[in-house]
């Protein structure tokens, strides 16, 4: 519970120490109404050593809904540029969000406070620099469930409100996210100094994310090269994470793909219902470019670009060895993380089988994916065990008795103890994730200001492994209109 004040946070701005070409210095824009908190995540507030009583100060709604500072912040919006749907566009940036600065906690970690909706900056083009409630509350939410599945993320800290009107589609409430993450230094970011032909200042980049992000590079001989080929395995774990969960991002821009492979800019994302390998989370995205199946191809896509930026500091040839690396590792990732959900203990040549035979049952069927794997936890591998309450999830009866028949014996094989397997898969497959109609339900009502729905599902979520009373309707299947929500890029 103890902890720092917010006026004695401990800041160390290394990115403002950086050219002035990397940023634009600017306050965040404080609402027209006075700020309220809406929630406070204490799991993020020890992250920055913040004594969790100073969320209720009213101080803590100032200086995160962007109308004061600490004496030791130093705001700047940062730029970048980046390919939108494959199309390159030559400047991005900080369109509404602003990097508050670093804070550190005792350990001599660093965190970058980065405050969404915080108003207009020079990269804003034609949007009003704010964010609204509905999206804020989404990111804040999913970025710790993701967080608590074990999948690398950005961090929320809070959400602070108003009575601000702002525009989208319709007229909805204004808010700010206090985002946090060690970096949020993107593939677009070295994309516009490689495109403005400005090399110096990509090598500057590159120094600046090796120095602090990948230190044990410093020496090493083609350390951009490298750096690299580090982006690429942490890239590669990360979508492999997402396809095993059930995870579309909805919006894998360049500019949205984290250098430290972290999951970042939450739009329009959605864990899967019904399992559909195609399914697309993002309705403008009208092509499916980034569908499910085809984020693994995406990342590999993005990396390329990634790879063309760096090509005035390193070989080409030792680029693309780099990039030749991805497929290979997300598969070997995907493969082991699969293997692990079927609670299998061994490597064996047959397990890519098994696993595509059972994603395709799920498909024929529009299986439950979080709901069937959680139970097929409880698979009895004896044999002539018909495992009934598994099986009534698929159309197919006789496709699935034969895939449970080898399925029981692959574990048989292995001499799998059926009690000690359901533990380990209740550790890899969640009984509760974000799913859209949890968080739909948890918006409306902070729309009327009843925000206790969203302090539940935080708690909820940090702990997606474990059964917990009284909430068993989390993990239940959507209502049919929550199958159908629609999310778009318009936060």
């Amino acid at each position: 519970m103890g902890g720092r004040h917010l006026e004695t946070l401990t800041f160390n701005n290394t990115y403002a120490r950086l050219p002035e070409a990397f940023y634009a210095k600017l306050n965040p824009t404080p609402f027209s109404s006075s700020p309220y908190l809406v929630s406070f995540n204490a799991a993020a507030a020890d992250l920055i050593d913040l004594d969790h009583r100073e969320a209720q100060r009213p101080e803590f709604s100032a200086l995160f809904g962007g109308s004061m500072l600490t004496p030791a912040m130093e705001p700047l919006a940062m730029l970048y540029s980046g390919h939108q749907f494959g199309v390159y566009v030559p400047q991005l940036g900080d369109g509404r969000a602003i990097l508050l600065g670093e804070a550190t906690n005792a350990r001599g970690e660093r965190w970058d406070l980065h405050l969404k909706g915080a108003g207009i900056t020079p990269f804003s083009r034609d949007g009003d620099g704010r964010a609204v409630l509905r999206s804020t509350i989404r990111e804040y939410l999913c970025s710790e469930a993701m967080h608590a599945l074990g999948i690398p993320s950005t961090r929320a800290l809070s959400i602070i409100g108003s009575d601000d009107t702002v525009y989208r589609e319709q007229v909805e409430s204004g808010a700010m996210l206090l985002r946090m993450a060690p970096s949020h230094v993107r593939f677009g970011t070295f994309e516009i100094f490689y495109y403005r032909r400005q090399y110096e200042h990509l090598k500057v980049l590159a120094d600046y994310v090796i120095d602090h992000h990948y230190a044990h590079l410093r020496e090493t001989t083609d350390k951009y090269a490298a750096l690299f080929a580090q982006v690429v395995e942490r890239t590669a774990r990360l979508i492999a994470r997402w396809q095993a969960v059930g995870w579309a991002h909805g919006v894998m821009n360049t500019d949205n793909m984290s250098i430290l492979g972290l999951t970042l800019d939450y739009g329009p994302f959605g864990f899967m219902d019904d399992y559909d390998a195609g399914f697309i989370c993002n309705h403008s995205d009208h092509n499916g470019r980034y569908a499910f199946n085809q984020q693994p191809y995406i990342g590999l896509w993005n990396l390329s670009c990634l790879a063309q930026a760096l090509l005035p500091l390193a070989e080409k040839d030792a680029l693309k060895e780099g990039l030749d690396g991805y497929t290979p590792l997300f598969e070997r990732e995907y493969r082991s993380l699969m293997r692990v959900k079927l609670g299998l203990a061994e490597a064996r040549d047959q397990d890519d089988e098994l696993i595509h035979d059972f994603l395709s049952l799920l498909q024929g069927s529009h299986a439950d994916y979080t709901i069937v794997w959680r139970e097929l936890g409880g698979f009895l591998s004896g044999r002539g065990v018909a495992n009934d309450k598994l099986r009534e999830h698929f159309l197919n009866r006789e496709r699935f008795d034969a895939w449970a028949v080898q399925y029981a014996e692959r574990l048989r094989a292995e001499r799998s103890q059926d009690d000690d397997r359901q533990q380990a898969m209740n550790r890899v497959n969640p009984k509760y994730v974000l799913r859209n109609y949890l968080v739909q339900a948890a918006i409306e009502k902070a729309q009327q200001k009843d925000f206790a729905e969203i302090d539940r599902l935080l708690t909820l979520l940090r702990h997606p492994y474990t059964d917990q009373p009284g909430m068993e309707g989390y993990a239940a299947p959507p209502p049919n209109w929550g199958k159908h929500i629609s999310v778009s890029c318009s936060s």
